[in-house]
């Protein structure tokens, strides 16, 4: 089933094993059964720590649980992980066999301290780099914690399932039979979903947080550079993220940043937190931003008080909050996010194969959305507001080479439709001759470019009338000791390298403000006061 090179990367994995395991199969004669038989046979193969049991008889056929050795539950797949998932398969094989996972002690006992009755059911597709986030942080839950049950259903294998509960998005998480989120969520996530006093605690946990040299709101790759230049100059440096790698995290393939011929967001996110944290910056992720609070209001110090309650202070600031995808804002987007409105090709477009699809954007997003869908779909219909599509020539040449693709410029989206809570089809406005038309389909993906985070920031500082953050050539803002970069700037062409290049900048301007603050009379040395006075 796997080849040679996966067997040798899984034996290596396998040897790290502290105590044994056992795979629990409830198989069928299925091409996926039997696949999976093979599959499990060349994990047994691989380690003596492992044996297979194909006694099991759960209803999901085929599937397979791993378990430590002497118990019956744990972390259960259904279908195949494979793909994208088969990192998912390794991680859930070492932590039930005592491999300790990379995870801050405080997730696992928080983890541990969850009391209930959690049966999660995640539905992920072998293509979404989305979903492992997803699946590796409940396979997690499920091993640390006996009272959470944790199911991984691969939706390709299981397509009855799937259009019975319509799930027209991954990775899909249900919760005791009802629907808990969609999208991708962190342990820590979901964690604090499950306790609800855990942001009373965090709370409590940052007030206590002595001041920072420099603090950083936003953890994108503008952010990491930020704090990685900050804490090169060997001074106090913080980061407050909603979420660590922004943006970053879902992004397929990155091929544009200098040095790294390919690569994909979330292993360029992981790169950028490693790095950050070999600095010793103190990150504290899942934290969103409410206010800023001027130094003149805050006792000489900058705060940024947390959506939370908590205040944070620090000498300088630099914002890094980045952008996020806008909504094309017709009748029908919101009530039919994730019931075939969608936004991201990658992860979302297996559950459309053989179906028609509209994509809403001509630049350079929405094309290569097009042309992904277009292998996968039976007819993709892209509508660009423009007279012409914006998007780079070779990938407008590629696109209208395809013969399942439609393009239609000069149009205007005006609804989407649905029916039984459903997408079922989208209407737009031809501005040449002012005709609707309306276009029966199953699945819309929104790629119409970006939105600055910053409405938190309004009337505190100077905003462009498209709300980007007002800086100048080296990152100041209005506001005296509050740098920003990235994204949620002024500064054109949101790209990776120009973010990390922005954060440079303005990490190195936070450092040339504080070292011409004034020196508090108590901050100096007795001799030093002695010589001033």
């Amino acid at each position: 089933m796997l080849d040679a090179t996966l067997k040798s990367q899984l034996q290596t994995y396998l040897g790290m094993l502290r105590q044994p395991i056992r795979l629990i199969a409830s198989l069928d004669d299925s091409d996926t059964g039997v696949e999976m038989r093979g599959l499990l046979a060349d994990i047994v193969s691989l380690s003596d720590k492992v044996t297979l049991d194909t006694s099991g008889n759960d209803a999901r056929k085929p599937s397979f649980v791993v378990a430590r050795e002497g118990e019956e539950q744990g972390v259960r797949f259904a279908g195949l992980p494979l793909g994208h998932e088969f990192t998912s398969l390794v991680l859930a094989l070492l932590w039930t066999g005592g491999h300790p996972p990379k995870v801050e002690a405080d997730v696992i006992e928080s983890i541990r301290g969850l009391d209930g009755d959690f049966s999660f059911e995640v539905y992920m597709s072998l293509s979404c780099h989305n979903c492992p986030d997803v699946v590796q942080a409940l396979s997690l839950m499920a091993i640390f914690n006996p009272k959470v049950k944790t199911v991984v259903i691969e939706g390709g294998a299981f397509q009855q399932e799937v259009n019975e509960r319509e799930i027209m998005a991954v990775p899909m998480v249900f919760l005791n039979g009802q629907v808990f989120g969609s999208g991708r969520m962190s342990v820590e996530e979901i964690v604090a979903k499950l306790d609800t006093r855990s942001d009373e605690r965090e709370a409590a946990k940052l007030n206590a947080k002595d001041p920072y040299d420099v603090l950083i709101v936003g953890g994108g790759p503008a952010g990491a550079a930020a704090a990685v230049y900050a804490a090169r100059k060997g001074i106090r440096v913080g980061v407050a993220a909603e979420r660590f790698g922004g943006q970053v995290n879902d992004t397929m393939a990155i091929e544009n940043y200098i040095s790294v011929l390919e690569t994909d967001g979330p292993k360029f996110s992981a790169a950028l937190e490693a790095q950050v944290r070999h600095y010793d910056v103190d990150i504290m992720n899942l934290q969103r931003a409410a206010q800023i609070i001027p130094a003149t209001e805050a006792g000489g110090l900058i705060g940024v008080q947390m959506a939370n309650g908590a205040t944070l202070k620090a000498r300088s600031v630099i914002l890094s909050t980045g952008a996020r995808w806008r909504n094309v804002n017709v009748p029908g987007e919101q009530e039919y996010k994730n019931k075939g409105v969608a936004y991201c090709p990658h992860c979302d477009g297996p559950l459309f194969k053989g179906k028609h699809v509209a994509v809403i954007g001509g630049g350079n997003s929405g094309v290569e959305a097009a042309i992904d869908l277009a292998g996968v779909v039976k007819h993709v219909t892209l509508i660009e507001f423009a007279d012409a599509l914006k998007a780079d020539a070779v990938l407008v040449s590629k696109l209208k080479s395809l013969p399942n693709v439609t393009i239609h410029v000069s149009a205007q989206t005006t609804e989407i439709t649905g029916v039984g809570g459903k997408v079922n089809g989208l209407s737009y406005k031809d501005r040449l001759s002012g005709d609707v038309k309306h276009i029966e389909l199953e699945g819309v993906f929104v790629q119409i470019g970006l939105v600055p985070n910053t409405e938190w920031l309004k009337g505190s500082l100077d905003l462009s009338p498209f709300g980007e953050i007002k800086v100048d050539a080296r990152n100041h803002t209005s506001l005296p000791g509050v740098f920003a970069a990235g994204d949620c700037t002024t500064v054109p062409y949101k790209q990776i390298v120009i973010a990390a290049g922005e954060g440079s900048k303005a990490a190195l301007s936070a450092f040339d403000h504080l070292i011409r603050l004034p020196v508090a009379a108590e901050q100096l040395q007795p001799a030093e006061a002695t010589a001033s006075a």
